[in-house]
């Protein structure tokens, strides 16, 4: 199964940046992300100034610049990502929870990111956060799932998909997943039935063959 990055949101009906950029005759967007950008600026610049002690200072002392500064780093992760620049993306998500690791979306997305690169159990451990920050967000079990699924552990993966189908019942990630899952579960079965030592369970997805 091949996992590609996505920019998921926990609401699918905010527009994005980009489809915002497309009219522009809405001058109060202008005015207000010149004065983001600047307010960032001037942040970011002090943290250069400062380093790590900084971030750490700023976390403490000034809460809405940390959120702010958290959201630029975000924004900058996601641009990042979605040019294939995974691991730089990551460095700027890892800066945003710094900030602000409360954040489920921040969580998620490192998951995806972390799956794409191959690591699936730093995948899984981000994403599981997510799910406890969030867990009515059908998305984040999703992607647990998928991490579970690539971590060798198709029984767990199952009962994420099947948390997220009780969320949203009509997904159809969820479900398409979910078959993977149980068909990574059968070949186990089967590979049992012919001999395979019982300690060997663990598969990845990349070793699913087509089904019968």
């Amino acid at each position: 199964m091949k996992l590609t990055w996505k920019n998921n949101s926990k609401n699918s009906k905010k527009r994005s940046l980009a489809s915002v950029s497309n009219f522009p005759n809405l001058p109060f967007e202008h005015h207000q992300e010149d004065d983001e950008a600047n307010n960032s600026s001037n942040t970011q610049l002090k943290i250069k100034e400062n380093g790590s002690e900084g971030l750490a200072s700023l976390d403490a002392s000034n809460s809405s610049d940390a959120k702010q500064l958290a959201q630029s780093f975000q924004m900058q992760g996601n641009k990042l990502a979605e040019d294939g620049k995974y691991r730089e993306a990551l460095g700027k998500w890892e800066a945003a929870l710094t900030l602000m690791p409360e954040l489920a979306v921040l969580h998620e997305q490192k998951a995806q990111i972390l799956l794409e690169i191959g690591d699936s159990w730093n995948s899984l451990k981000a994403a599981a956060r997510a799910t406890e920050l969030e867990p009515s967000w059908a998305e984040a079990w999703i992607t647990l799932g998928r991490a579970q699924l690539n971590f060798g552990e198709p029984d767990s993966a199952i009962e994420s998909f099947d948390k997220a189908l009780s969320i949203k019942p009509d997904c159809e990630e969820a479900q398409d997943d979910r078959y993977t899952a149980l068909h990574l579960i059968k070949r186990r079965k089967q590979l049992h039935s012919a001999g395979l030592s019982s300690t060997q369970n663990r598969f990845a997805v990349g070793d699913e063959t087509k089904s019968s």
